[in-house]
Order: structure tokens, then C-alpha cells, then sequence
């Protein structure tokens, strides 16, 4: 079972076609283009996409491109009425896992919750990691009546890690407890998408985790999200490569 970054990316990528945006003049992604073969830049979200839904390239990955340009464009050249991601974090003195949903305006209903825990413990299978899904919420269960939006989240758990187990998954719900969670399952599934986010941005930002990047998991051809404020791209564009072998 893979259980690091460095095991994912082991050994030679394919020789795919890759496709990065540039939205700023940092010189972040040409560096990171720079180290391998035929990637190719995009200044332009809508070229991006339909380079790679045509099949002119055959990954793609956001780069620094801003998320109002780049999300639009995505969702309309692929013909999603939304996104679903899940983030690849590796903390600095522990195994990697997938972290969902990051996006701010994803899993906030129930159904779609089970969909990305659905389909990035899929992904997981596919490239070897931990299959087993830890559904958080936003308290320990003898938290019940301290707060209405923690009830919440307690009640949205349990419901997602049923479903998950009628469906064949491997779930449960590890509360609010994401220290034990990591060690314990390959996908962490988040509250909500703005409490996913925030995750990822003090792990990776503050807490120094590497994140690869998060592989939109409902789009037909293989894309990669990545935050604007990395500095390095060449982990998310070795990621995207590998990826065509899930």
C-alpha cells in the first residue's frame, strides 16, 4: 500500500501531454514546467480546457490561474454542474491521505458528501493508497446540545458513513478528530467544503504538509486543482502524469 509522496511518484511517469495555466508573472510555473518534457502553458482557463477535452493535451493541471477564471471554464468545458476535489496531503512526520471536500461551495448536502467519498476512495484504490473513509463532524458525539450547527454536522456524519456502508464502503465517523483520523483511513471527509478548505490551507500553509494538488474527481479527463499560492507545480504535474494510470 502506498503511504507516502514519494512511493506515489516513484519510479518512471508516462509520457503524457500536460497542460499548466499561468496567471501571474512569478515565474513559478515556468520553473516547474522547465523540469520536465513537453509541458505546455496556458495563459488562458477556457484554452486549457479545451486543449485537454479535445485532446490537443492529455492532463491538465490549474497552476496560478485565478479560481474565477479556471472554475468556470472547467465546469463549462466539461459539462459539470459542479465540481467535486479532493486534496493529496502529506503531513511532514506522517503518511499521506486525501483530504475532501476543499472546495468552498462543495459537500454542504448530505448526498453529495457520499458521492466525493465515494469517488475519492475510488481514486484511492486506483493508485494504492488507504481506502478507508473517516467522516468527521464538528464535535465529539458527547458534544450533542452544546450548539445546533454541531448537531448538525453529528447527525450529516452518522447519515454519510451509513450510506457509505450500505454501498460496500469501509467508513466511520471519526467525529472531530482529524489527529486520529489520518493515521486511520486514506480519505478524511471534511464537514463541509469551507471547513475543508480552511483544513487544507492550515496544513499545508502553517502546518507545512505537501499537497500535491486535488484531481477534480467528476471530470471526465484528468485535471488537477492546485492553489495559486504554491510556489512549486512540479509535485501536481507528476501527480497528473501519474494519474493516467489510475
Amino acid at each position: 500500500m502506498i503511504a507516502n509522496v514519494k512511493e506515489l511518484l516513484a519510479g518512471p511517469l508516462p509520457d503524457v501531454r500536460v497542460g499548466i495555466g499561468r496567471g501571474s508573472s512569478r515565474g513559478c510555473v515556468e520553473r516547474s514546467a522547465e523540469a520536465f518534457d513537453g509541458v505546455r502553458i496556458y495563459d488562458d482557463a477556457e484554452s486549457l480546457v479545451s486543449d485537454l477535452m479535445s485532446g490537443e493535451i492529455d492532463v491538465a493541471v490549474r497552476g496560478d490561474l485565478t479560481s474565477e477564471s479556471m472554475i468556470p471554464a472547467v465546469r463549462a468545458g466539461m459539462g459539470l454542474d459542479r465540481l467535486e476535489r479532493a486534496v493529496l496531503l502529506q503531513p511532514a512526520d506522517g503518511r499521506m491521505f486525501m483530504l475532501a471536500p476543499v472546495g468552498i461551495d462543495e459537500g454542504w448536502d448530505d448526498a453529495q458528501k457520499v458521492d466525493i467519498a465515494e469517488r475519492a476512495s475510488d481514486l484511492a484504490r486506483r493508485i494504492g493508497m488507504d481506502v478507508r473513509i473517516a467522516v468527521m463532524s464538528g464535535g465529539r458525539d458527547d458534544d450533542r446540545g452544546r450548539c445546533p450547527e454541531v448537531d448538525r454536522t453529528i447527525d450529516s456524519s452518522a447519515k454519510v458513513v451509513d450510506a457509505l456502508v450500505r454501498d460496500g464502503y469501509d467508513a466511520y465517523g471519526c467525529q472531530i478528530l482529524i489527529e486520529d483520523a489520518v493515521r486511520n483511513a486514506g480519505v478524511v471527509m471534511a464537514p463541509d467544503g469551507m471547513t475543508g478548505n480552511i483544513m487544507f490551507r492550515t496544513l499545508h500553509f502553517l502546518g507545512g504538509a505537501q499537497a500535491l494538488g486535488a484531481p477534480v474527481l467528476n471530470a471526465p479527463r484528468v485535471f488537477v486543482d492546485t492553489s495559486r499560492a504554491k510556489t512549486d507545480y512540479r509535485d501536481s504535474i507528476a501527480l497528473a502524469k501519474r494519474l493516467t494510470e489510475a
